[in-house]
């Protein structure tokens, strides 16, 4: 076989595996919750670490890769990746799971920040299309397979076994690369912004760990308002250093075109609705309605594969249609679907779920493919790189602080239930442990350890409080997407577009903005 097809393979490979881990662990987190005792937060950050250090290594990585090498890059990305893998698969503590979990968001960043610049340098002309076309098949992909994926490993295996299955393929991934894929790097290197990345990466951490935090330690504790002026001042002090670097790491100058800025609030308010709400809805399925992580994953299925089907109509549908009408109209839908999951009640089965999954699905299979055209057919070419970079990251931290400002509603709202429920009653004690557990998915496993003739009584109070805090986040997101397709439809102009045509941008960039959380 030709040595450029080896190196599409290789890439595709290391591709799989990032965006696999995106969605494969959502329904592993309440064998996780079960079997290292997590806290709720504990259960985000299995989420957040994972997304927030893709999002702030991606663009220094492209960086980097431009420096010593896209090649090397790719492959210290995937041995980090396989690494990190390895420790997830083997912890003993939420903590350290955490903590390899950011290690394999950074891993996943460096993958993902070489992997088209591969591509492309490898194909040229119509081999290129195909190429890249294979690439978004496998995005696509790895999106609609990973909950049922992670429900046979799990309920086969065990939860590690989500991590543990990346070592093979990633040793095989990175054979494979040092073998058949050709090195490259930038002959005039902009070097790296490392003041960009530190500044950036502590204001999202400070930020997330607050929300993360904020209930727990108290919204006006010293410790939650120092890490959010923190987060403030880091966040000025990253904009400031942009604005005078003549190779900035995030060019800020992007934002002030409206059609760019309209494609950055799309992905981050689908990944802030939509995706953050798998996290909740998957404990919502094992831990209320006590499906197993198989069953769990299969009832996402209408959701992940309707996306997945219908991403080449709406791309087709591009060529004859406005793009922000596709992209605001996609939000719309997304927005009727959260509704339509909304009003669950204590005793309803899974199908309440069913039409808002299905909308929902179409939705995001409309907004993908407009977005990722959108995010470079608005810039100049040179500048499409750090286009698609600038709308991942905006798709990561999205994912990140949709979940820790969903988490904290969601925590706030099921305290106040069960306090409430429990005020002037011996339980009411120790209502804030209940609470605890309840919001993790864990409160039936609190009510079995209850007195015999009270169990009952706690575990409907689980389950009532648990969905009165879904729904209320159910809410909130329906407010987020509809932001998300108000603010497109105005923003995304069709005279913006310069790099390409509006209707019909070229297949290359297109490919470089995949369809991921």
């Amino acid at each position: 076989m030709d040595r450029k097809w080896w190196t599409l393979i290789a890439v595709l490979v290391g591709v799989f595996m990032l965006l696999l881990d995106i969605t494969i662990v959502n329904v592993a987190l309440p064998s996780i919750q079960k079997d290292l005792n997590s806290s709720f937060s504990d259960l985000q950050w299995v989420v957040d670490a994972y997304a927030l250090s893709l999002a702030s290594t991606l663009l220094v990585s492209g960086s980097v890769a431009d420096l010593i090498g896209r090649r090397r890059v790719f492959t210290i990305g995937l041995v980090l990746f396989s690494l990190a893998s390895l420790g997830c698969g083997l912890v003993h503590t939420p903590l350290h799971l955490n903590l390899f979990r950011a290690l394999q968001g950074i891993g996943g960043g460096m993958m993902f920040a070489t992997s088209l610049a591969l591509i492309a340098q490898a194909f040229q002309g119509r081999e290129r299309g195909i190429a890249f076309g294979a690439f978004g098949a496998v995005v696509g992909a790895s999106v609609a397979i990973g909950p049922v994926l992670g429900g046979i490993l799990t309920d086969a295996f065990s939860w590690q076994a989500v991590f543990l299955v990346n070592i093979p393929v990633g040793i095989g991934a990175v054979a494979l690369t040092l073998r058949k894929v050709a090195e490259s790097r930038d002959p005039n290197p902009a070097g790296v912004d490392l003041p960009g990345a530190v500044t950036l990466t502590g204001s999202l951490f400070f930020l997330i760990f607050a929300l993360v935090r904020g209930n727990a330690e108290g919204w006006g504790s010293t410790k939650i308002v120092g890490f959010l002026a923190t987060s403030v001042v880091l966040l000025a002090l990253f904009v400031a250093i942009e604005l005078r670097r003549e190779h900035p790491l995030f060019d800020l100058t992007l934002l002030r075109k409206p059609a760019f800025l309209g494609a950055s609030l799309a992905a981050f308010c689908l990944s802030a609705s939509m995706f953050s709400m798998f996290l909740y809805l998957t404990l919502y399925l094992q831990g209320v309605l006590d499906y197993s992580p198989l069953e769990a994953g299969l009832r996402f299925l209408p959701l992940s594969l309707l996306s997945f089907l219908v991403g080449p109509v709406a791309g087709r549908l591009s060529e004859r249609l406005p793009v922000r009408w596709l992209m605001g109209g996609g939000l719309l839908v997304v927005s009727l679907g959260l509704l339509l999951m909304h009003g669950v009640s204590p005793g309803d089965d899974w199908t309440t779920l069913l039409a808002g999954f299905i909308v929902a699905g179409v939705g995001i299979g409309f907004v993908n493919p407009p977005l990722a055209s959108t995010a470079i057919g608005v810039v100049e070419q040179r500048r499409s790189g750090m286009a698609s970079g600038v709308n991942t990251t905006f798709r990561q931290v999205g994912l990140a602080t949709g979940i820790a400002a969903l988490g904290a509603v969601f925590q706030h709202r099921i305290d106040s239930v069960v306090t409430h429920s429990l005020a002037g009653t011996p339980g009411a004690a120790r209502a804030g442990q209940f609470s605890e557990a309840v919001a993790a998915g864990a409160g039936d496993r609190a009510a079995a350890g209850a007195p015999a003739p009270i169990r009952g009584q706690l575990t409907d109070l689980a389950h009532h409080a648990f969905i009165s805090g879904m729904n209320t986040l159910l809410i909130i997101t329906v407010v987020v997407a509809l932001v998300g397709a108000i603010g497109t439809a105005i923003l995304v102009r069709p005279r913006d577009f310069v790099a390409h045509g509006p209707a019909a941008p070229d297949p290359e960039p297109a490919a470089q903005e995949p369809a991921v959380a």
